[in-house]
């Protein structure tokens, strides 16, 4: 996607957010964007309104796997995978690795959830290409694999329910490339796109140069890390000691909450300002206040709804999307009143949930 495409698309996310409401019962129908062929992200698209099924037909057992439950946009992914469950009437077991450091673990746990007579599996990957192996291992057995969120390169997949954190980081980077074009005062931005290696780490990455690229920015950083927000803190301690003239953190959801409170500490709110790719409850929190700019959401808990509801349906031999994810919407200051955070964000107090019997 070139530059004015990623413009246009930003224009129209801006204009419209999603409205619907995504409780147990009634979060569908809702929008998405389906990818033909599938398993290639730069296929066309066309919209489409995502519907369920209202029931499955008998109470499957389901394996998730994530790569932690460390921050918010995993504990949303996680809401909308168990409360998606119990809505079908499907049994469902979570695991996590730990981190995106990992991913030999990420394989164990999903080939002990195998052992134990999954009938299907969901991943969201630790690595692009490191779980190929038992994608196909697992896909040998007939056993449903599904991908959600992260990406994963192996073709054997059954489905994929996830967007494009190109057009995430994309997103992000066209927005402040609008507010610093070519011709006006440079501006440095110091650029945390997550653990390297990760699918969507890369894809956001490449997103983010590409939209910059012509503007006033100048990237004087790139770091990469972890999304615990130990590791995020002090890899923007770091920068903001390497570069005293620094006018932009710019990252993951982790990097942005982690910076907003060092700012504050440091006196160095007024001169920094914080944006981020994808959107968690300390994002939306922090885009209320004016402390964030703002962020794209891929409506999380969304994604994880639509996997578990692909994973039944390849079970039961219905009519399947095999590459489909929600629209995307950038939340910003001037727009966040009209957002509705139901799609992406688990409820306050929601506490993570590894089993629905």
């Amino acid at each position: 996607m070139n530059k004015a495409m990623f413009r246009l698309t930003m224009t129209a996310a801006l204009a419209a957010l999603p409205v619907a409401a995504a409780t147990a019962e009634g979060w569908y129908p809702y929008p998405v964007q389906v990818w033909q062929p599938a398993f290639d992200m730069d296929s066309p698209r066309r919209d489409a309104d995502y519907t369920p099924l209202e029931k499955a037909s008998q109470a499957w057992d389901i394996c998730v796997s994530f790569p932690h439950m460390k921050d918010a946009y995993w504990l949303g992914v996680d809401y909308g995978v168990t409360e998606e469950a119990k809505r079908l009437g499907v049994r469902m077991q979570v695991v996590e690795a730990g981190g995106y450091t990992e991913l030999n673990k990420q394989i164990s746990q999903i080939e002990d959830c195998v052992a134990a007579g999954a009938d299907a599996v969901i991943i969201g990957a630790i690595s692009l290409d490191g779980l190929n192996n038992v994608v196909e291992e697992v896909r040998s057995r007939d056993i449903p694999v599904i991908d959600v969120i992260n990406g994963i390169s192996s073709p054997a997949l059954t489905a994929k329910s996830l967007v494009s954190f190109g057009e995430m980081g994309a997103k992000t980077g066209d927005y402040l490339a609008g507010l610093h074009p070519a011709g006006s005062d440079p501006v440095k931005v110091a650029w945390f796109p997550g653990p390297a290696g990760a699918g969507w780490v890369e894809a956001g990455n490449a997103g983010f140069a590409e939209a910059i690229q012509g503007s006033a920015i100048e990237l004087v950083e790139t770091k990469y890390g972890d999304t615990g927000k130990e590791v995020q803190a002090k890899l923007v301690e770091d920068t903001i000691a390497a570069n005293p003239d620094l006018d932009y953190i710019v990252g993951t959801a982790v990097t942005a909450e982690a910076a907003v409170p060092i700012l504050r500490a440091q006196g160095l709110t007024d001169q920094i300002k914080v944006a981020a790719y994808y959107f968690t409850p300390g994002v939306y929190q922090g885009i209320r206040r004016g402390q964030i700019l703002g962020a794209p959401t891929d409506s999380t808990a969304v994604q994880g709804r639509i996997a578990v509801d692909q994973a039944v349906r390849a079970l039961e031999g219905e009519d399947l999307l095999k590459h489909v994810g929600p629209a995307l919407f950038v939340v910003t200051g001037e727009n966040v009143e009209g957002f509705d955070p139901t799609s992406t964000l688990a409820p306050d107090g929601f506490k993570p949930v590894f089993q629905v019997e």
